[in-house]
C-alpha cells in the first residue's frame, strides 16, 4: 500500500436486531374478595397499579364480608401488572373489579385478552358464576383457579367443576394467590390453553 492509497476497513457487521417481547394480555377475574388484587401483586415485576378504595359502611351493607371480615378495601376499576415470561413473551395482567355494580367495565378491560384466570373462593362458589358465564359467552379461553385461603379449599376440583358446570376442557387448578410461584403456574395454564386454541 502506497502512502496515497486509502486504508481498507473491514465491512461492518450489522448488529442483530433485538425484537421486543410479544405483548400478551390476560385477565384476572372473579367475585368480590377472591384474591384478584393479591394475585396481580404477587406476580407483577413492576409495582402494580391498583384502584383500591376503602370499604365504607354503605358498601359493607352491599358487599358480603362474611368470609373476608378483615378486608378493608376493594377494587373499583382495575388492577394492572406485568410479567416477562422470556425474551420473546411478556404478559400484561388486568384484574377486574368483583362487584356486580362495576360489571359495565368488564368489556373494556377484556378487549384484546387472549385468556382469563377466573379465581374462586370455594367457601362461596356462587360469587363466581357471573365471571364463568361471562367468559363462556365471550368464548374467551379461561381456567378456574381455586384460591387456597388459609392453605385449604372447601371442595375438591371435581366438586367445583360440577357446581360451576364448566366443560371438561376448562382447566381447574388450586393455587395460593399470595405465592409468586403458585400464581405463575396458574397463569401458565391459561397461557398454554390460549396458545393451543390459537394453533387449533
Amino acid at each position: 500500500m502506497t502512502p496515497t492509497e486509502p486504508a481498507t476497513r473491514p465491512a461492518a457487521v450489522p448488529a442483530a436486531a433485538v425484537r421486543p417481547p410479544l405483548p400478551v394480555k390476560l385477565v384476572v377475574a372473579g367475585g368480590f374478595g377472591v384474591g384478584k388484587t393479591t394475585t396481580v401483586g404477587s406476580i407483577s415485576e413492576i409495582e402494580p397499579l391498583t384502584t383500591e378504595a376503602a370499604i365504607t359502611e354503605v358498601a359493607a351493607g352491599v358487599d358480603d364480608l362474611t368470609h373476608t371480615p378483615r378486608k378493608s378495601t376493594t377494587t373499583v376499576a382495575m388492577d394492572f401488572g406485568c410479567l416477562t415470561i422470556d425474551p420473546t413473551l411478556k404478559l400484561y395482567l388486568f384484574g377486574t373489579p368483583g362487584q356486580d355494580r362495576f360489571g359495565f367495565m368488564w368489556d373494556d378491560l377484556v378487549e384484546g385478552a387472549v385468556g382469563a384466570l377466573v379465581i374462586v373462593d370455594t367457601r362461596r362458589l356462587d360469587d363466581c358464576y357471573a365471571a364463568v358465564d361471562y367468559f363462556e359467552h365471550k368464548e374467551i379461553p379461561f381456567a378456574v383457579a381455586a384460591n387456597a385461603f388459609d392453605g385449604t379449599v372447601e371442595h375438591t376440583l371435581d366438586e367445583v367443576r360440577w357446581a360451576l358446570d364448566v366443560a371438561e376442557e376448562v382447566p381447574l387448578v388450586v393455587f395460593d394467590a399470595r405465592e409468586r410461584g403458585s400464581v405463575r403456574d396458574a397463569l401458565l395454564v391459561v397461557l398454554e390453553l390460549a396458545l393451543s386454541r390459537t394453533e387449533a
